[in-house]
């Protein structure tokens, strides 16, 4: 209980200056105020209480900051540049949601399909987005399965199935170019880019795995380790890293994880040794998350890969001293000339 009081004080305490922000943009609103500067106090609003619920939404008022920052990120979204374009898309009964964003000038420009891991969510994505947007490419940012508004868990057999009505509301749409689609998946969403790969090999002209795991990753041998003496570099430590990669596949322990984990692997599904769209295999060799073993395992089965691999880096290539744009910008390059007519 105290754990959990714990995590809704740190919820309060930040979105008590996120709704400051708010309330000051409502008031620019109101007073007529241009749209950039409407942009950016309802994004640092948003910024403020989307740290209110990191890294996950694991209690009651985590929950609530979540709310707050999905209500900001949307009354920003008028007003970016690009604006933002909420879909909902029916499936299965429920909702899938995504934001795309088309670069200006652009006529039916080809479209990244793009998610973060664990605690990075379709709201977080605004870097990746621009650098995306500033190569001529549109982006379609969704959540990964089991956060944010995902009506599915990430083991769930349906998440493949959402992916895959996401790319039809792509291909059915006259303002982008259906025929030219690629994915970005990073970190624990990384798996999902390169499963992806293989499923919609005929619809996909590309597929970034940046950070993620395929088979490696989700052993025992691996896992033990990085949710407990490892995972270092994540925010919260290798405790917190637990908890975030449970609560998107709908579990609670350890052991749980460690049983369900192994069912994901592309071996296990049969997947790895089969055709698949081309994939970008990006990571540090140091990366205490996800194992850079996973991109030379890749490598070695079906398809012939594309890897860069960052000597001194750590998660998703993260390297001490080299410039923050670098791993993003090589990675934009990539997209574009796999989604070049």
């Amino acid at each position: 209980m105290l754990f959990r009081s714990a995590r809704d004080e740190w919820a309060r305490e930040w979105c008590k200056v996120g709704l400051e922000h708010e309330k000051h943009g409502d008031e620019r609103a109101r007073a007529g105020a241009p749209s950039k500067e409407l942009a950016e106090i309802y994004h640092s609003a948003f910024a403020y209480c989307m740290l209110g619920r990191y890294p996950v939404a694991s209690s009651p008022g985590k929950r609530e900051a979540y709310q707050h920052s999905v209500r900001q990120y949307r009354k920003a979204g008028p007003h970016l540049d690009p604006p933002l374009q909420v879909v909902e898309i029916p499936f299965e009964g429920k909702k899938l949601v995504g934001y795309l964003r088309i670069p200006k000038g652009v006529t039916k420009p080809p479209v990244v399909m793009n998610w973060g891991g664990v605690d990075g969510w379709k709201e977080d994505r605004e870097r990746p987005n621009q650098r995306i947007m500033r190569q001529g490419m549109a982006t379609f940012t969704v959540d990964l399965p089991g956060t944010g508004e995902s009506p599915v868990l990430y083991g769930d057999p349906a998440a493949q199935r959402a992916y895959s009505a996401f790319i039809d509301h792509i291909v059915s749409r006259s303002d982008v170019d259906g025929s030219r689609i690629a994915v970005w998946g990073g970190s624990f969403g990384g798996y999902w880019a390169a499963r992806m790969a293989y499923v919609e090999k005929d619809r996909l002209k590309g597929a970034v795995f940046q950070g993620g795991n395929v088979h490696i990753g989700y052993t025992r041998e691996w896992l033990v380790p990085a949710f407990t003496t490892g995972g270092a570099t994540y925010l919260f430590g290798a405790g917190s890293l637990l908890e975030a990669r449970n609560a998107a596949m709908g579990l609670k322990t350890m052991e749980e994880f460690l049983d369900a984990a192994p069912k994901l692997s592309l071996v296990s599904l049969g997947l790895i040794d089969q055709p698949s769209a081309p994939i970008l295999g990006v990571n540090g060799k140091l990366d205490d998350q996800a194992p850079v073993a996973d991109i030379y395992f890749l490598m070695e089965h079906g398809s012939p890969k594309e890897a860069r691999i960052y000597p001194k880096g750590f998660h998703m290539g993260t390297t001490p001293g080299m410039p923050e744009d670098e791993v993003g910008n090589m990675i934009t390059a990539w997209l574009k000339g796999k989604l070049a007519k």
